[in-house]
């Protein structure tokens, strides 16, 4: 059986065992996290928002917006004016990810001098 998420096929189910597994659901994906503290920090329009996150693709940055919007961490407000003009913001389910991603944040900070040498290594691999 295969599983749907937007464009891409899942070959393996999700897994809802535990509050782990669904918050990794909602915040897998590169620039998810990035996406979620720019919009808190009022950084609300597409195009703002890309210019923060300069090395994501648009492309990856509309599907990521979209899979936060379908999930109800944001919403995005489409203004009927010309040229067209796009907002989001954080939904209560979303402003509650802050507090975690900040403490995320703070525990990234406070071991950035031990981790970052190791984490610019190459990934090591198993050998059969």
């Amino acid at each position: 059986m295969t599983y749907f998420c937007g464009m891409y096929e899942k070959k393996i189910p999700v897994e809802l065992e535990c509050g782990l597994h669904v918050f990794m659901e909602v915040i897998s994906g590169k620039w998810k996290i990035n996406l979620i503290w720019c919009i808190h920090s009022g950084i609300i329009r597409p195009g703002e928002l890309h210019r923060r996150i300069p090395r994501a693709s648009r492309r990856l940055l509309d599907t990521q917006l979209a899979q936060l919007t379908s999930l109800g961490i944001i919403t995005k407000t489409v203004f009927s004016q010309k040229p067209a003009k796009v907002e989001y913001a954080l939904t209560p389910l979303g402003k509650s990810l802050i507090p975690v991603i900040a403490v995320t944040a703070k525990w990234g900070e406070a071991n950035r001098p031990l981790l970052e040498p190791l984490l610019q290594l190459p990934t090591p691999t198993l050998v059969q």
